[in-house]
């Protein structure tokens, strides 16, 4: 479930798309809620949604929901790094070209 990079992560890492993953931060840039941004605190991968914090609704009863967003429409935008995401930046980068 990838999405792509925005464009100061795709000069810096040298690719144009990544897998998301919970933590990292994402623009929104198609549909009803274009222009937020937040941290993505769930991901469904059954649905193919992601769910990204301060991006809610409410239901009937009053309780507060995520709402579910395709991965194709929002841009990354901050990168959480660990060990393992480096080694796939790095492998990337080496083979890929922007």
């Amino acid at each position: 479930m990838s999405s792509k990079l925005s464009k100061e992560l795709r000069l810096k890492y040298k690719t144009r798309s990544l897998p998301i993953r919970k933590d990292d931060e994402v623009l929104i840039c198609r549909g009803h809620n274009h222009g937020r941004e937040g941290k993505v605190v769930k991901i469904n991968r059954k649905r193919f949604k992601i769910y990204v914090e301060r991006v809610t609704r409410e239901k009937v009863n009053g309780e507060s929901t995520f709402i579910g967003i395709h991965p194709s429409n929002v841009i990354l935008t901050k990168l959480k790094i660990d060990k393992n995401r480096k080694k796939i930046l790095d492998r990337k980068a080496a083979k890929e070209k922007v």
